[in-house]
């Protein structure tokens, strides 16, 4: 078997003056997938008599458009970027090549309010300073940037004047502005609640369909080039007026860029602030398109009526994979299609052998994805057959 030739793929020659030690590009200067995770692929397409894996992938360099950066360090000498493999000593990564240009801009902007307003840096050791995490996602139509200041104290006076330092600074090229509370000793990099400074309340984007809402504490792809290709690639293979169920279906990429072609879709998602950008898309549907969708909150597992009469059924799981509730029952009650898109080869292919067992759902074809250029990660669209 072969490997497709990619299309759209270019290999963009730079050089990165952060490596190393930045950890951020595994693979940096490498074109294609990570052999592993490709050897991986070609071997689940041979068990199951798939011919060919394509390969579809965009640029190389400036491709994210969402990146949350670390900050630590001294006051008056903050550091914003990644941490070394297995330390939380932050690689200052001013000049990163993989992001969008406005990332490294508001980067810069924000450690420069952090030293003019002596405002403090994050220590884990001491559980001590101010500013914790950076959040940037750029609007791409707007080529404007939402920006979250994760801080470690629970309201946002300690930190207004560098808030109003950086609104002020970033002018046109801000979206919006956010305080983020994050007091927590564990690793998760956002806190559970924001406060808006200014701003839009969510960053729009368009995948051939309805405005698609993003707030700051939504789940969004960061190559979103890529991410419309596969968004794209869905698209196609859902039969127009098919009865559609999405598990894991987050702010709605995919579900509401197909409302103007299904029938109906129920849309499942479990996370609150997901489901706070789905509503916002579903807000601004027609009533002809609003009538078609409906959504049910919870865990996938937990939501198995979404799929109850669907055709057609799609879903976006975490790494980890499909629930074990919703693998039982495409196995026992499959759709006449079953599209599954994963980010881990290795729940893929777990999941595939157990879909596959009853014999009455077969897998038919295999796309791949560079979203992630230069790491060990791939995207991967499984279609399935009853």
């Amino acid at each position: 078997m072969r490997r497709s030739a990619a299309r759209h793929e270019r290999s963009d020659s730079a050089q990165c003056p952060h490596r190393p030690p930045c950890p951020g590009c595994p693979r940096f200067g490498q074109d294609g997938v990570a052999p592993g995770a490709w050897d991986t692929l070609e071997a689940l397409a041979r068990r199951h008599g798939v011919s060919e894996v394509p390969l579809i992938a965009g640029r190389s360099t400036q491709y994210r458009c969402r990146a949350r950066l670390a900050i630590r360090g001294r006051l008056g000498s903050p550091k914003l970027g990644l941490f070394e493999f297995g330390t939380h000593r932050v690689v200052h990564i001013p000049n990163c090549g993989v992001h969008h240009p406005l990332i490294n801009q508001v980067a810069d902007s924000v450690r420069r309010a952090l030293v003019e307003t002596r405002t403090s840096c994050y220590s884990e050791r001491a559980q001590l300073g101010l500013a914790r995490y950076l959040q940037v996602v750029v609007q791409r139509s707007s080529q404007s940037a939402q920006v979250v200041l994760v801080a470690n104290c629970t309201e946002p006076s300690s930190m207004a004047p560098c808030l109003d330092l950086i609104r002020e600074r970033l002018g046109n090229a801000l979206h919006s502005l956010w305080f983020n509370a994050n007091v927590e000793r564990a690793n998760p990099i956002l806190g559970s609640r924001f406060q808006h400074w200014c701003g839009p309340a969510s960053v729009i984007e368009r995948f051939g369909g309805p405005a698609v809402h993003y707030p700051p504490g939504a789940f969004g792809q960061n190559n979103l080039d890529v991410a419309q290709e596969i968004i794209g690639y869905v698209r196609s293979m859902v039969p127009p007026g098919a009865r559609v169920a999405e598990f894991y279906a987050g702010v709605g990429a995919i579900g509401l860029s197909l409302v103007d072609r299904v029938g109906t879709i129920m849309m499942n998602e479990v996370s609150a602030d997901s489901l706070h950008g789905l509503n916002l898309g579903m807000a601004e549907l027609t009533a002809a398109q609003r009538e078609k969708v409906s959504v049910l909150e919870g865990e996938a597992g937990a939501a198995l009526e979404a799929a109850s009469g669907a055709q057609f059924v799609i879903a976006d799981p975490p790494r980890k994979g499909l629930d074990a509730p919703l693998v039982q029952l495409l196995n026992e009650n499959p759709p006449e299609h079953f599209c599954y898109i994963s980010c881990a080869p290795e729940s893929l292919v777990e999941d595939t052998a157990r879909l596959t067992a009853g014999g009455r759902l077969r897998l038919v074809s295999l796309a791949a994805f560079n979203l992630m250029p230069y790491t060990a990660h791939v995207e991967t669209v499984a279609c399935f057959q009853r």
